[in-house]
Parts: structure tokens; sequence; C-alpha cells
């Protein structure tokens, strides 16, 4: 049997001021990382959903007029899908326009798809914060006028509403069918404004989405068949740097709150273990007297510090997770969407990510845990003996 891990079960750190302090800590990092990965998640889904993640676009596109349609199927479509990480490849129809309902008027982006038949027949899909400021519905009538060669105005029929993620930016975008903006443009049933390629959850860091973009130009470029338009690719975070930049400063606050929380409950372990240390001096010194090296010795009480950060951080995971089922099942924290770009606290349980944080903050408390095990060697068990 190992006597250092045998000693160590028989030491208890007095109070319980240390295995709180370190739940407490782990509780708030745990939080920090579910949230900071909730924000990446909502936005860049809603990023996908508004304009996709990388978009293939006519070199001449001109989001006012009826001019520089691309293929819908273009020659080079299999090469797009076979990219790593691609989920869809969607058509879509752009087309500015002027809404106007109850003596209201507002400049907006019409978006032609194929996902949702139930708009067929000039049906449209409005987000819910433009509705209201307008005094719209569901089942209410909508006249748009789009202006080209000449001034179109159609009578839309409101579907339904429904909440943006990026409330700032889809304010402006009422989701349209595909044929019904085809039909607006005069264009064929193979002519569309945009292809619009969605990646997977895994893929849709800001280097996989870059990279995707820079091999969907390659290769539109490199295959385009002649009497095709040449085509440019963008990525969304070329699109929308301003939100790209906003989590990154996320993620840097985060990082600050994981290096902050770890060298507090490192701290407080370190002021538990010395006073345990000046307590066990007298145990310290006969131990030293029976032949025991300090290194051995010091095992002892970093075992026992051990188990006390592991409750905490058993425990903090424990509180945090479940506040973190709480709030994804409620949304009972709210937020500004016009700061936040969403309308409640988002939160997605990384496990990975939550398991490297407690492995990394385990590891660093412990290196500091060392320190004041230092003070071992500076005991003489001569004087400690006698002194017992």
């Amino acid at each position: 049997m190992d006597v250092s891990l045998f000693i160590a079960r028989r030491i208890r750190f007095k109070g319980r001021l240390a295995t709180v302090s370190t739940a407490v800590s782990f509780l708030v990092m745990i939080i920090a990382v579910s949230v900071s990965s909730g924000f990446r998640h909502e936005i860049r889904d809603g990023i996908s959903a508004l304009a996709g993640d990388v978009q293939i676009v006519s070199v001449d596109m001109n989001w006012l007029g009826e001019s520089s349609p691309v293929p819908r199927t273009p020659s080079y479509l299999g090469m797009l899908s076979s990219i790593a990480g691609v989920e869809s490849i969607e058509p879509v129809v752009y087309r500015a326009g002027i809404i106007r309902s109850s003596g209201n008027i507002h400049g907006v982006m019409f978006k032609g798809t194929a996902r949702d038949t139930l708009l067929a027949g000039l049906g449209i899909s409005v987000p819910a914060s433009l509705a209201a400021s307008l005094g719209l519905s569901a089942g209410d009538d909508l006249t748009a006028y789009f202006v080209g060669d000449r001034v179109k105005a159609r009578k839309f029929h409101v579907v339904s509403l429904y909440d943006s993620v990026l409330d700032a930016d889809e304010n402006l975008v009422i989701y349209a069918s595909l044929e019904d903006m085809q039909r607006l443009n005069g264009w064929d049933s193979g002519s569309v404004s945009a292809l619009e390629i969605n990646l997977d959850h895994s893929h849709r860091s800001v280097g996989a989405i870059e990279s995707a973009a820079s091999q969907a130009g390659s290769i539109a470029l490199l295959n385009a068949a002649d009497d095709e338009p040449a085509v440019l690719a963008s990525s969304s975070v070329s699109r929308y740097p301003q939100l790209f930049d906003w989590l990154n400063l996320i993620d840097f606050n985060v990082l600050f709150i994981l290096v902050l929380m770890t060298v507090v409950a490192g701290f407080n372990m370190v002021s538990a273990l010395l006073i345990i240390l000046f307590e066990d001096i007298p145990m310290i010194g006969t131990l030293k007297s029976l032949g025991m090296k300090d290194w051995p010795i010091a095992r002892i009480f970093l075992s026992a510090a051990s188990s006390v950060v592991l409750k905490g951080m058993a425990a903090g995971n424990i509180i945090a997770l479940a506040l973190c089922w709480i709030q994804d099942m409620t949304h009972v924290l709210r937020l500004d969407p016009q700061n936040y770009f969403v309308s409640f606290v988002p939160v997605h349980v990384d496990l990975p990510l939550i398991l490297a944080a407690d492995v990394i903050s385990y590891l660093v408390i412990m290196c500091l845990l060392t320190i004041p095990s230092m003070f071992i060697s500076g005991i003489d068990p001569a004087k400690t003996v006698r002194a017992d």
C-alpha cells in the first residue's frame, strides 16, 4: 500500500471554505464556456440561415435589378458538394424592395428560397420585429414595390412570422418562394441570384469557412463552362466581420475569466494547504524522523488537496450544467438584441471543451500547490519532535 495515499485519506481540511471557493470558481468557468459556445452557435446559425456560410454570386451582381443571374445547376455543382463540411447548397433569389402597410413604408430585402413550400403563391414570412413595426400579423396582405427598368408592384400574403436570431440584420429580410422571385425578375427556373453553401457545425470555425470559400472560388474559376458567367465566392466572415470580431471579443473575455477563476481557486487552495501544513508540523517532523523523504510527505498533502479540488470541481460542474439546462429550456435570462444580436442568453454545453477546461484548470491548481509543499523541506525534525 502507498503510505502517502494511506495517510492522505486520513487528513481532513478544516472548514469547507476551500471546497466552496473551488466549486464557485468551476461554476463560473463552466457557465462562461457554455455561454460563449452558445453565442457562437446561435450567431453562426443565424448567419448561415440569413445568407449561407459561403455565397456564390455573379461578379456583376445587382441587388436592385433583374440582371446578372447565375445558373441554378452549374457544371461544377458536384465539385462544390465535395468540399469538406458542405451540408447543403441552396439556390436563392434576392431582390430589394419597398413595402407599405397601414401607411408605414420600409426598405427590405426579399429572399426567394425553395425550403418552405407554404410560401408558394406570393406567400411570405416576415421577421416578428419588422411585423411589429409595421403592424402586421399572420394572414394580412402586404404590398411591395420593386424598382428596376420599371416599377413593379406585388401583393403578398403574410403566411407566418419568424423570430430573427440576428435581429439587427434579419429584420430587413422577408422570405418568399423561389418561383415567385424568379417570375418577378423574369427569369426561368434555371436562373438564381446566388448559390448559398451551408456548412455543418463542425466546419463553422473562421478558418474552415474561409477555406471553404477559397475552395469554392477556385472550383468555379477553373471548372466553369465557357457559357457560364464569372462568379465570386464570398464567406460569411468577410460579409459580417463585425459579428465575428464580436465573437472573438467574447472568446477573449471567456479566456480571461478562465485564467482568473483558475488563479483564484489555486490561491484559495494554497492558503488552505499552508494552514494544514502549519497545523501538522509535528506530524511532518515525526515522519521525517522515521526516514520519510520530503517528496513522499509532500504527496500526502497534495493528495489531500487534490481530493478537495476534485470535489469542488464536481460540485461546480453539476450546478453549472443544471443552470445551463434551465436557461436552455426556459430562456429566463433575456438580452437586448440590438446590443447582443440575440434576445436571450444562449447556452451550449460543449462537453469536450468543458472537459478540457476542467483538466487544464486542475493541472494549473495542482502546480500552484507545489509551491507551499516546498515548505516541508525546511522543517527540522529534531526541533519539531522536541516541541511535540
